[in-house]
């Protein structure tokens, strides 16, 4: 032999990393289970009809979704944008009711438990878009008849650049967000995790409150669905009204004002330019 050591050490780690590469196959009979348990984290629960198990959150049948469309009327052969759709429980609702849509989820585990999803659910009119939402309104040159935005707004670093650009690709809006309001005094727990100091911006000529806002280290949890910075902020619930009214939104309707919810004070928007 040419005298060098034959090195144990690198073998043992090259049979164990083959040994983890056969933990990745499955040798059960094929199924949707199979599918849904290989990814981690799951949220939302799917219809009874297709008898399979993830998350517990019925977002395939979700009030706020039925408002949004009956504010908006028929979305037959309509284009939707959806940002974050976490599951593609939104997704497969808007598509029911005939819209095509894109949905754009930053989240890798998410955007792959949509794309199980929309196998199981047999989606053909909606496409899932790994990526920033916000990088996607700032590039493309797609207006949109609806743009859906469901549990996002509080989860951004700049929410009235969001804002911002939705009013720029689009005529109407729904928005499901948290918010801060008198509902919310100082001395309410839920506001632990806000900065008592609201910073203050000039937008369109109204003046917006956003608060600062800290995960608490929530993001490790496989289930976190939250934004891509531990950076984010809650806007004040008037002023992302008026907000909204200074964009050019001058039909706006509300409801599912929910000052008591766990996390704080949540509110559905519809609004309009007319």
């Amino acid at each position: 032999m040419s005298g060098r050591v034959f090195n144990w050490d690198r073998v043992l780690k090259i049979f164990r990393r083959t040994e983890r590469t056969f933990d990745r196959y499955v040798d059960a009979l094929p199924s949707h289970q199979n599918a849904i348990d290989a990814i981690p984290g799951w949220s939302t629960a799917f219809p009874e009809a297709f008898d399979v198990k993830a998350g517990i959150v019925p977002t395939y049948y979700d009030a706020r979704i039925f408002w949004a469309i009956e504010c908006f009327g028929s979305l037959e052969g309509r284009e939707v944008l959806e940002l974050g759709p976490l599951e593609g429980g939104h997704t497969y609702m808007l598509e029911g009711a005939g819209a095509k849509v894109d949905a754009v989820e930053a989240n890798q585990l998410a955007f792959m438990r949509c794309l199980v999803a929309k196998e199981i659910l047999r989606l053909q009119k909606a496409r899932f878009w790994l990526g920033d939402f916000v990088k996607w309104l700032e590039q493309t040159d797609k207006s949109y008849d609806l743009i859906v935005a469901s549990g996002v707004l509080y989860h951004l670093h700049d929410p009235l650049r969001l804002l911002e650009l939705i009013a720029q690709r689009t005529s109407a809006v729904f928005i499901w967000t948290h918010v801060v309001s008198e509902a919310m005094p100082l001395s309410d727990p839920r506001r632990s995790v806000l900065s008592n100091v609201p910073e203050e911006h000039s937008f369109h000529g109204v003046t917006v409150r956003a608060y600062p806002r800290s995960y608490v280290k929530t993001q490790s949890n496989p289930a976190f669905c939250g934004g891509m910075r531990d950076d984010h902020r809650w806007l004040d619930k008037d002023d992302l009204l008026a907000a909204l009214r200074a964009l050019g939104f001058d039909d706006i309707r509300t409801t599912h004002d929910d000052p008591d919810h766990f996390f704080g004070p949540a509110i559905s928007i519809f609004a309009r330019k007319s």
